[in-house]
C-alpha cells in the first residue's frame, strides 16, 4: 500500500509560474503580439503579488535565493504595474530613459543572483543566463537601440519557458514520485554540499 508523506508544499511552483507566466506574455506585447493590458493585469496579480507571496514562503523555507529572486522580481513587476498606472494618469511620466534606468538596477541584481544560479542545477543556470542577456539587450533597447527590444523579446520567451519548465520539473516530479523532467547537473561545481538550494518545503511522496 503507498501513502503521501507530506510536510509543506514547494511555494517555487507558484514563483516560477508567475515569472515564467508575467515575462513570456509582456515579450509577446514586446514583439507586437498583444496590448499592454493584459500584461498589467498579470504585473499585478500574478507576477507581483503571487511570486511574493511564494517568496515569503520561501523565507520560512531557509532559501535565501528563492526568497531574494521571488521577492524582488513580485517587486519588480509591481513597481512595472506602478509606473504604468502613473504614466496613464498623469500622475507622473517616466520617460524611456527613466525606464532603461529601472531596468539597469534590475540587470544589476540578475548579475548578482546569476553566480549563485549556477550552482543549483544546469536549468536554474540557463534561466537566469538567459534573463541577464534579455535585461542587457533590454538596457541597450532604452538607451540608443530601440531595435534590440524584439530580439530581446523572443530571447526572454525562451528564459520564461524555462522558469515554467522549472515549474513543471517540480510538479510532475512529485506526482510520480520519480525524475520525470530532470534539472542537469549544475554548471559550478565545487564538492561542497549546496546550502539552501531552492528546492522549496515539499517532500516527495515515499512508498511504505
Amino acid at each position: 500500500m503507498s501513502t503521501t508523506t507530506h510536510t509543506q508544499g514547494n511555494p517555487a511552483v507558484v514563483g516560477l509560474a508567475g515569472f515564467g507566466i508575467t515575462t513570456l506574455l509582456l515579450q509577446f506585447h514586446n514583439v507586437g503580439w498583444c496590448g499592454i493590458g493584459p500584461v498589467f493585469a498579470l504585473a499585478i496579480v500574478f507576477g507581483g503579488l503571487a511570486q511574493l507571496i511564494a517568496g515569503f514562503q520561501e523565507f520560512k523555507c531557509g532559501n535565501n535565493f528563492g526568497y531574494c529572486a521571488f521577492v524582488s522580481y513580485g517587486a519588480f513587476w509591481l513597481a512595472f504595474g506602478a509606473i504604468l498606472i502613473c504614466n496613464s494618469l498623469g500622475i507622473y511620466s517616466s520617460s524611456h530613459s527613466d525606464v532603461g534606468w529601472f531596468l539597469i538596477g534590475y540587470t544589476v541584481l540578475t548579475l548578482i543572483l546569476w553566480v549563485p544560479a549556477m550552482r543549483i542545477h544546469g536549468m536554474m543556470a540557463l534561466t537566469f543566463t538567459l534573463l541577464v542577456v534579455g535585461f542587457i539587450l533590454l538596457d541597450l533597447a532604452h538607451f540608443g537601440f530601440p531595435q534590440l527590444t524584439i530580439v530581446a523579446g523572443y530571447e526572454l520567451m525562451l528564459c520564461a519557458l524555462c522558469a515554467l519548465y522549472m515549474m513543471a520539473s517540480a510538479i510532475y516530479n512529485q506526482v510520480f514520485g520519480r525524475t520525470v523532467l530532470p534539472l542537469g547537473a549544475p554548471w559550478i561545481k565545487d564538492g561542497q554540499p549546496k546550502q539552501n538550494a531552492p528546492s522549496g518545503c515539499g517532500e516527495l511522496p515515499k512508498a511504505a
